[in-house]
């Protein structure tokens, strides 16, 4: 491990932003993996989503399995590193781009959602909130016997699945609107408050810890290129490439799972000693 990136996380005042490649040791692929080159897929979006009931059948089918997968995620090491590094007073927030919860199952707290959660289902009709379990019982009920044994987990937490004739979506149970899980689709704008939020942690960070993302989407990198702007160190930890490198003061390339617990050993080992 880069004695570099020690050296910086241990001074503190950290804002760690997180990415896929945090979850993969917990069986959640990530979309591009260590050589860069992005996974085929064909990610649900917004307009899709809003504008046809087959779009909506199409991915609740999808998802309604994925969920099987996602609620059975433990977090893996790196997320526990991450929350030991909370802490020890180290980090001064949180920012992912994942959407599976890990981070707050390891222990970590005031995690900023950049994505939303899965976790979460909205009405887009009355606005009202409920929890993905709730969802999913009723999902199993309204489609007892629909099953597959052979699937494939997707990034968002879907699953490849062409055939989904048969199968029933839900309405909101208070006004029969359209229901929606509480993450920013593709073609989808991230809430305005998540964005201040997450730059004003980058803002007044001393240092700024990207974690498995290769910062592809202009979501995550906007935060680099800001810490970059105000001369903010960036530490990169990621395997493969990312459009990020070209700003960081510290890159290591290893997996997450191995340097994350060694780093939080050492800075507790540094700070205690």
């Amino acid at each position: 491990m880069s004695l570099a990136l020690r050296d910086l996380v241990e001074r503190g005042r950290v804002v760690v932003l997180s990415g896929a490649g945090l979850s993969t040791e917990s069986g959640i692929p990530d979309y591009r993996g260590p050589t860069g080159a992005a996974r085929p897929a064909t990610p649900m979006t917004f307009q899709a989503f809003t504008g046809s009931e087959q779009s909506r059948q199409r991915y609740w089918a999808r998802s309604h399995l994925g969920w099987r997968v996602i609620a059975r995620a433990a977090p893996n090491a790196g997320h526990h590193a991450v929350a030991d590094l909370q802490d020890a007073g180290l980090l001064d927030g949180i920012i992912t781009q994942n959407v599976d919860g890990l981070h707050q199952a390891a222990g970590a707290e005031d995690v900023l959602e950049l994505h939303g959660t899965l976790d979460r289902v909205v009405c887009l009709r009355c606005g009202a909130y409920s929890g993905r379990t709730e969802l999913d019982v009723r999902l199993r009920a309204a489609n007892d016997g629909f099953d597959r044994t052979s699937v494939t987990l997707k990034p968002d937490g879907d699953v490849d699945l062409d055939d989904v004739s048969g199968f029933a979506v839900v309405d909101c149970l208070i006004c029969g609107g359209v229901l929606k899980p509480d993450v920013v689709f593709f073609g989808e704008t991230v809430p305005r408050d998540r964005v201040d939020r997450s730059f004003a942690l980058v803002d007044n960070a001393r240092a700024l810890l990207v974690l498995g993302s290769s910062l592809t989407v202009m979501s995550g990198y906007r935060f680099v290129l800001r810490a970059a702007k105000l001369a903010i160190p960036v530490a990169i930890v990621n395997q493969g490439p990312t459009r990020g490198d070209a700003q960081a003061t510290v890159r290591v390339e290893e997996p997450l799972g191995t340097v994350l617990p060694r780093l939080a050993a050492m800075t507790q080992g540094r700070l205690t000693g």
